[in-house]
């Protein structure tokens, strides 16, 4: 299994061609099947519980689509309590085929690049300064690891143009349900280097890529409006599905928020945390309108090449690729 972007596929990866046991930190090399039981698994379970969040949403009062769309800014960004009440949009065919449509893309993307990936894990696995090794804490260390970068490079594809060219895909939906999980970009390998310092400090792969997969699922069931707010214990330290229903919003003060994948204290750390308050406006400050997933997967892209090419001058023109969306010269 391989991790690209933010989906996961079993590949067959090695740590080093003919590999020795002291060479993998103790592990012998893996022989993975192209999918893995979870992988298997986790179809089914995700078509059984859409099917169960459509029903529950089904029998709640819904909220009009498009609601918001007149809200000032100021009626979006009013911080003062009580809080508003959790009022599902619910379920819309079109939104939901777009959606599985990107995952069903996203999974031939990576199966595509697997290999070149791996062996980019294997060359900085070669040059590890470190050798955690495999032991009883190497997984609890890889997860920890791994979601304290997946923070930094989810950030990173918001405050970065060319990363957010990748991700707005994910964002791209006007509603917000456990579909909206398996909207996933087509382009992750942008930022797959993010995560060498795993492999740099002699992680092994089996836990690297175990990691991946335990923080990737985790965040499946966030994705939903069935579920309200959760007992203070737990949305103090982990991340809820109130917690990422924030950074879904368009609502001012809710942009660029609560990028944790597991674990919500990171947020907390960096000052990036913001509880629900308003009634969230899901979607993009500019929406696409559209279904269609080839524009859904690479609009910005689209977006970026227009700007460069009206662009004058370099730092324009980089600007234009590397600095915030939306970032415009003086």
């Amino acid at each position: 299994m391989i991790v690209c972007g933010e989906f996961l596929l079993d590949r067959p990866v090695e740590d080093a061609p003919q590999t020795t046991d002291a060479t993998l930190g103790g592990v012998k090399a893996l022989n993975s099947r192209p999918i893995d039981t979870v992988d298997l698994l986790s179809l089914p379970a995700f078509v059984g519980t859409m099917l169960w969040e459509s029903r529950v949403l089904a029998r709640r009062e819904l909220r009009e689509f498009g609601d918001l769309d007149d809200a000032t800014p100021e009626e979006l960004s009013d911080p003062s309590l009580p809080a508003d009440p959790l009022i599902p949009v619910g379920y819309e065919r079109r939104d939901t085929a777009a959606s599985l449509s990107m995952l069903a893309g996203n999974v031939a993307v990576n199966l595509a690049l697997a290999g070149g990936l791996a062996a980019m894990n294997r060359f900085v696995f070669k040059r590890r300064i470190a050798d955690i090794g495999s032991t009883k804490w190497s997984l609890p260390v890889a997860m920890v690891a791994w979601d304290f970068l997946y923070y930094w490079d989810h950030r990173w594809m918001h405050e970065v143009r060319l990363f957010w060219a990748n991700h707005v895909s994910h964002h791209s939906s006007e509603r917000y349900n456990l579909s909206t999980a398996l909207r996933q970009p087509w382009s992750g390998f942008l930022t797959s280097w993010v995560f060498l310092p795993m492999p740099l400090l002699g992680i092994p792969a089996h836990h690297v890529i175990k990691a991946g997969q335990i923080n990737l699922l985790y965040q499946y069931w966030i994705h939903t409006e069935a579920i309200d707010r959760l007992p203070a214990p737990i949305d103090t330290v982990f991340n809820t599905p109130s917690h990422h229903r924030v950074h879904h919003g368009a609502n001012p003060q809710y942009l660029d928020k609560n990028y944790g994948g597991i674990l919500i204290v990171w947020d907390k750390l960096f000052g990036t945390f913001e509880p629900e308050v308003r009634r969230i406006k899901y979607g993009l400050t500019k929406n696409i309108q559209t279904f269609n997933p080839v524009r859904i997967g690479y609009h910005e892209f689209a977006d970026i090449a227009r700007d460069v090419r009206r662009a004058r001058g370099w730092r324009d023109r980089l600007g234009y690729v590397f600095r915030g969306p939306g970032w415009q010269p003086s």
